[in-house]
């Protein structure tokens, strides 16, 4: 089942000779849980193109559709609302609440809606990343590895349609950057959580199912892991 289609993506900064072309035809499908990473150098419009997937930002050409919704048309207010329901969001920088314990920081999505959480769920979540005795803890009194656990809970609580996680080891030590990449892999595995990660890291990217290549605002190649992996990239044109 497809949860994300991107068709014709174009995004535009500036204009006359200011003007900066930062996504160029964009198109793009995701499968109900896979494992996509997101690979270019800075500047290549990785960036812009999760902040449009996350209805964060608009494109100045196509369609957006998550989990069956046009995003790319939704009101700002509309759009929130979606982003916090259907799309989880990660980033190298954890955005926690610094007076809200983890627990509250994890449930603010549903406190928000003011729902309740699926208690089994919640359980399930926290015990999987590993951070179920840090519940009354604020996010000073944790480790970096531990604030991006509890960001990466935080984000499934809702069991979005998709988690966009933009760097979210870029801020990490090896050790805990490994940890929260083998995490990653354990929701898409375990809680069948599709996933989309930026990274500029070939080799983080090579842990995906799936590796997107984009240069120039343009997707380059579009190849499977195992293909990636025996240098056997398959160009997007040919991809069906």
């Amino acid at each position: 089942m497809e949860v994300l289609r991107c068709n014709g993506i174009e995004k535009v900064f500036g204009k006359g000779a200011n003007q900066v072309t930062a996504l160029n035809g964009i198109n793009l499908s995701i499968e109900k849980g896979e494992f996509v990473a997101i690979v270019g150098a800075s500047g290549s419009g990785k960036s812009t193109l999760l902040h449009i997937l996350g209805s964060v930002d608009k494109p100045t050409k196509g369609t957006v559709t998550v989990d069956g919704v046009d995003i790319s048309g939704l009101s700002a207010a509309d759009a929130a609302i979606f982003r916090r329901r259907k799309v989880g969001l990660v980033y190298q920088f954890y955005n926690l609440i610094p007076t809200l314990t983890v627990e509250k920081n994890i449930l603010m999505p549903m406190l928000l809606d003011k729902r309740k959480p699926d208690t089994g769920y919640f359980k399930t979540i926290i015990n999987t990343l590993g951070i179920a005795d840090k519940m009354e803890s604020l996010p000073s009194q944790l480790s970096g590895g531990q604030q991006q656990r509890a960001a990466i809970a935080r984000s499934l609580i809702y069991r979005p349609a998709i988690l966009l996680a933009d760097e979210p080891t870029g801020n990490l030590d090896q050790k805990n950057s490994k940890e929260i990449l083998d995490l990653l892999k354990l929701s898409n595995r375990n809680l069948q959580q599709t996933i989309l990660l930026i990274t500029h890291d070939e080799k983080i990217a090579l842990e995906a199912d799936r590796i997107v290549t984009i240069e120039d605002g343009k997707i380059l190649r579009d190849d499977f892991t195992d293909t990636a992996k025996q240098h056997r990239s398959i160009p997007v044109e040919t991809r069906r």
